[in-house]
């Protein structure tokens, strides 16, 4: 009877599941059941390797690993700020880049330079707050959005938007643009402490072997 304990990865669900299965699998971490496009099933094992894994919405992957039901996580650092949950952000995985910004109409750069009460639309409040009270020190009214945060600017339900910008295409097409940059995002893996200390050597390992893959395609 094996006793090894598995290690459970919670894994964000799309595009950054497939490139952090083929960095896994880089490193010698694979699992032929989550590649079975036809699989109704919510968790993968690899019995040899004692690992689990499963998918989950990006929002939900720190908190599933703050509360231990995985080991590891891999989510984008949108979420990781957002969210302030108590894990350890353990490795930067280079896919997934973009960048949080601050967005509007050209004519909305005047309001950023003083210190004036503006309103700022964003599905990330927390990211919004820190970024104005903290580093701008200039006081805001953050109005939640869920959809294309876009129209909030363009229909002038505020002032800026703050949002991510891949390319910038969606913002020129409906004449807004980035007037500042809050900071880089990508996909990050995130750590239960507590799995840092009961499987530290195993994680270390499993860290350091996704450094080395990282570093040859970089």
């Amino acid at each position: 009877m094996n006793t090894v304990p598995y290690l459970t990865f919670a894994l964000t669900k799309g595009r950054l599941a497939h490139q952090t299965l083929e960095l896994l699998a880089e490193a010698g971490i694979t699992c032929e059941e989550i590649l079975d496009k036809k699989t109704r099933k919510l968790i993968f094992v690899n019995e040899e390797q004692r690992l689990r894994f499963f998918l989950a919405k990006g929002p939900d992957v720190p908190t599933y690993v703050e509360y231990g039901a995985a080991d590891i996580g891999v989510t984008g650092r949108d979420i990781l700020l957002e969210e302030g949950r108590n894990v350890y952000e353990v490795l930067d995985l280079k896919f997934g880049a973009c960048r949080m910004c601050v967005c509007g109409r050209e004519d909305s750069r005047e309001k950023l330079k003083h210190h004036e009460m503006i309103r700022v639309a964003s599905k990330y409040p927390r990211i919004a707050k820190e970024y104005f009270y903290n580093k701008k020190h200039q006081t805001i009214d953050i109005i939640k959005l869920n959809g294309s945060v876009e129209l909030g600017s363009m229909v002038g339900l505020s002032d800026v938007i703050v949002d991510i910008v891949e390319t910038g295409s969606t913002l020129r097409e409906n004449g807004l643009t980035v007037l500042e940059e809050i900071c880089p995002l990508s996909a990050r893996m995130i750590v239960n402490p507590v799995s840092m200390q009961i499987q530290s050597d195993r994680i270390k390992r499993l860290i350091r072997r996704l450094k080395e893959s990282l570093e040859k395609e970089h």
